[in-house]
């Protein structure tokens, strides 16, 4: 158990290549094309329009402060509780739009996340990309964080921060004219002379606010990094445990459970020390946010403090005047506000649009080397011409250069083991296209390709006997008597029960309700990999024999050790490795580098 936990690779950070520009256009032309968008459109138009009527609200406001300090400072009851009054239905409207707010808020971060996730799912189950992303390096490591916890974090951080920026401009917008108006009659007198500054506040707030945000972006900006770095190790430790739960069994056999949890705790380490490092950067910021923060409460004060005393505006006038200088200044100070956020929008970002970049890229990985070419053969024949599947060590090929497969035929294909017999499977399916030679594909038919480890769903017994590509649904007395025939009549039974049926059925038992589903689909193409290698001879004898009965017109390539039957596999052939050959070179994308892909990995059908 040691060694298998040390010959995990550890996963490093992705060098991201990808700049912000290719991040939000990515971003972008995945939310154009989601079914959404509509949707996303109108609420979008509608949360301007609340914020527009909630900026008017918030001048109306401002504009009352005058009136109604001016009434405490004259001591008039009477207009002090028509200044109440006056407040209630401000306050009221607002309340109103606030919570109208809120809910168009929640409905833009549903909306969002559904439209990124759909997306991200839609992209990365195209044929073959989930297969090829996963020999793409760090990129293609945890792609299940990227679709559901990125995609929602990065959601519920563009829909806060674009509320809030969207905000912040329009309050900005409204009260710039204000504080302009209110600071036009702003006189300075000094050594006796009068000193007029047009705007004299709002030349103040902005010289105020742009200082500390650029202050706040200069301590804030490693967050950038260090999130990122947070969220691939938080991964990483994810990952780590969800290994250690699916292999418990082998785990508690061979007494590993202090390797497991030396490598879990390693994980913990690096988690914790991101962490550290993060909170160490937040601590720095918070000197600058925290301090000039403080120095607001008294701000607008002390800059129209001269004003005041000279006597030039009134008690009232100068409330009215620190509160539009308060709402100016609040709006330029977003940046400052929400930096660590923006930090973490952008980390977030970068996983989120990398990960589709290389979804669109991973079909295009080593577009430098040289594919195998597939065809068509008009009379239903399987051929291959003179196929090498490249490799990182070399290339796998067949003994005979050009050989045809007719249909109905059953083939044995053998090779000693590291000769590449799951790569050259792999290659016929297309999951692997690098190489030389040419494939003839039967026209007009559908191949079934067994993996080792079938593929088995998660609902009903009977979803998963009629998955996928077959015919119309079987009826209950063929999908019984098919089960029985391969020794599973027990499960008859249960066709309309849901499960996980990887997890509750044995090894063997899984691969002989693969046999009865390509029964039940009855192919007349099928090709197996090491499929039948691991069944006991009673076990194999009676998949032979559902073969032979079920599918009796059917080609059938059966890649193995070759210890089964002659006369059911009368033909053989030979697969051979050459290391001398030209190997496989590893390309790249702009989402990161690309490694050379590991020989081995799980495959599932494929149309």
């Amino acid at each position: 158990m040691a060694d298998q936990l040390d010959n995990q690779a550890t996963v490093q950070p992705v060098a991201v290549a990808s700049s912000l520009r290719d991040q939000v256009a990515t971003i972008k032309r995945a939310l154009i094309g989601s079914p959404v968008r509509k949707w996303l459109l109108w609420t979008s138009l509608g949360i301007m329009g609340v914020i527009i009527a909630t900026s008017i609200g918030q001048v109306l406001l401002n504009r009352w402060n005058q009136p109604f300090y001016d009434a405490l400072a004259r001591r008039d009851m009477a207009a002090f509780l028509h200044q109440l009054m006056v407040f209630a239905m401000i306050a009221g409207g607002l309340l109103v739009l606030n919570i109208g707010q809120t809910w168009l808020n929640q409905m833009i971060r549903l909306k969002l996340r559904e439209a990124l996730t759909l997306d991200l799912i839609d992209q990365w189950m195209r044929p073959a990309r989930a297969f090829r992303l996963a020999n793409a390096g760090a990129i293609g490591v945890n792609p299940d964080q990227r679709m559901q916890q990125d995609a929602a974090h990065l959601s519920d951080l563009s829909t806060d921060l674009g509320v809030g920026l969207l905000q912040s401009f329009i309050l900005l917008v409204s009260f710039v004219g204000v504080l302009w108006e209110l600071s036009s009659g702003f006189v300075f007198h000094v050594n006796g002379w009068p000193l007029a500054i047009p705007g004299y506040m709002v030349w103040a707030a902005f010289l105020y606010a742009g200082t500390a945000s650029w202050l706040s972006w200069l301590v804030g900006r490693p967050l950038i990094s260090l999130n990122s770095d947070r969220y691939t190790r938080e991964a990483e430790l994810r990952s780590s445990m969800v290994r250690v739960n699916e292999n418990v069994d082998a785990i508690a056999l061979y007494r590993g459970e202090d390797d497991a949890k030396r490598r879990l705790q390693l994980d913990l380490g690096t988690v914790l020390g991101a962490m550290r490092r993060i909170y160490t950067a937040q601590i720095n910021l918070s000197w600058v946010t925290d301090t000039y923060g403080w120095i607001t409460v008294v701000a607008p004060i002390l800059v129209a403090s001269p004003v005041y005393f000279s006597g030039d505006i009134s008690f009232g006038g100068l409330m009215m005047a620190v509160g539009a200088f308060n709402q100016v200044h609040s709006s330029l100070r977003w940046f400052i506000n929400n930096i660590g956020s923006i930090a973490d929008w952008r980390a977030t970002l970068m996983r989120v649009a990398d990960f589709r970049i290389a979804l669109d890229e991973t079909d295009v990985l080593h577009d430098k080397e040289k594919r195998i070419e597939f065809a068509d053969n008009a009379n239903g024949s399987l051929t291959f011409e003179k196929l090498q599947v490249a490799s990182p060590d070399g290339c796998t090929k067949l003994a005979d250069q050009h050989v045809e497969i007719l249909a109905g035929e059953r083939v044995m294909i053998t090779g000693e083991p590291g000769a590449g017999k799951t790569l050259f499977f792999r290659a016929i399916a297309g999951l692997w296209p690098w190489g030389s030679g040419r494939i003839g594909l039967p026209a007009g038919e559908t191949i079934i390709f067994v993996p080792r480890v079938p593929y088995l769903p998660a609902g009903t017994l009977r979803e998963v006997l009629n998955h996928p590509n077959g015919h119309a649904p079987a009826n209950d007395a063929d999908i019984s008597a098919v089960l029985a025939e391969v020794g599973l009549g027990r499960l008859s039974s249960s066709l309309d029960r849901v499960g996980r049926w990887d997890h509750e059925l044995g090894d063997d038992e899984q691969r002989l309700l693969g046999v009865a589903r390509l029964a039940l689909r009855q192919p007349k193409w099928v090709i197996i990999d090491e499929a039948m290698d691991a069944f006991d001879g009673p076990s194999l004898r009676r998949v032979l024999s559902l073969l032979e009965k079920r599918l009796p017109g059917a080609a059938i390539l059966n890649i193995g050790r070759g210890q089964h039957n002659n006369q059911f596999f009368p033909r053989s052939l030979t697969i051979v490795k050459d290391s001398g050959a030209p190997s496989l070179k590893p390309a790249h994308v702009r989402a990161g580098a690309i490694e050379p892909p590991p020989p081995a990995a799980s495959l599932h059908h494929r149309k």
